[in-house]
């Protein structure tokens, strides 16, 4: 059976998505939902779809859909969806509060849905062996971009951190017990820039850094373990291990799984065969659910800080 899907929000992230539904065998994209008409018509236009600006409508067409939307639609949008019996894709982050992170949750196991949250950096982790290893006792991230005016409805943690608080919540044993946090406000009321210190139960600790007001972009991650360290810079495409345990695979292998190449198409096949096969998907709405309440921590620290 060929799975009929949908990507609601054309922006340049749902021409990604759409690509990616457009390159697989079992699904075909049938519909592209966005609140503006020229951009939902042009994306559809490109890959023999529907576009449309009436969700409902959109809704009648697929199977399962992508949900790439601004931040402050996700719940919205994925609720409605759950609630007409469709599978969910939602982009991080999976919704903007806990009790509407849980409402997602609880419909998508009550209607026997696939509910996946787009974290694809966890895949990339996985390829790499990292989420194999015990866990690190130190973590620094840093995640600073240029600014660019996209994801304003949503701070710098929601938008760019929550990337590194998922990878956070898989490498690290026990729970948070402190999260102090510093914030930067440029454009408005939600924060730019972040910097936040984590210390887990393990005795972890983590320093993660996210901005969008930089001159230049920097993408990096530092895992120290008990046997040496682990520098991976995601730009320039390089890796330092001097713990003597080499990775699975690395930036320069020609044959590194898909889930390392491509990640979004990854997550897109993932989610698909989870529909198929009635299985789990790799990142479900709870995992969604913890790295959102990682973030609202850090915001709750920054807010005071």
């Amino acid at each position: 059976m060929t799975i009929r899907a949908g990507v609601a929000g054309a922006g340049v992230f749902g021409g990604y998505h759409a690509n990616k539904y457009a390159e697989t065998d079992t699904a075909r994209l049938c519909a592209v939902y966005d609140a503006f008409e020229k951009p939902a018509v042009g994306l559809a236009a490109k890959h023999g779809a529907e576009g449309t600006t009436d969700f409902d409508a959109f809704l009648d067409k697929v199977d399962a859909l992508t949900i790439t939307a601004p931040a402050s639609y996700h719940f919205d949008l994925a609720y409605k969806a759950l609630l007409a019996g469709k599978h969910v894709l939602v982009e991080k982050p999976i919704a903007l509060n806990l009790s509407d992170a849980d409402r997602l949750v609880a419909l998508a196991t009550e209607r026997g849905l696939i509910l996946q949250v787009g974290h694809q950096e966890r895949y990339v982790f996985e390829a790499f062996g990292l989420l194999a290893r015990s866990s690190p006792l130190e973590v620094h991230s840093r995640r600073l971009n240029k600014f660019s005016g996209r994801a304003m409805d949503v701070s710098v943690v929601f938008d760019l951190m929550i990337h590194d608080l998922d990878l956070l919540n898989q490498v690290a044993d026990g729970e948070a017990t402190d999260v102090t946090a510093t914030a930067r406000f440029e454009h408005g009321d939600l924060s730019d820039q972040t910097q936040t210190r984590i210390v887990f139960s393990s005795g972890l600790t983590a320093t993660l850094a996210a901005s969008r007001l930089e001159v230049e972009p920097v993408r990096d991650m530092r895992l120290v373990y008990d046997d040496g360290e682990i520098h991976i810079d995601f730009l320039k495409r390089e890796v330092t291990n001097t713990t003597g345990t080499p990775l699975q695979t690395d930036f320069s292998a020609e044959n590194s799984p898909l889930a390392f190449k491509d990640p979004l198409a990854f997550g897109t096949q993932s989610f698909l065969r989870a529909i198929e096969e009635g299985g789990h998907p790799v990142v479900d709405g709870k995992a969604g659910r913890a790295a959102l309440d990682l973030a609202l921590r850090v915001e709750a620290a920054a807010s005071v800080a």
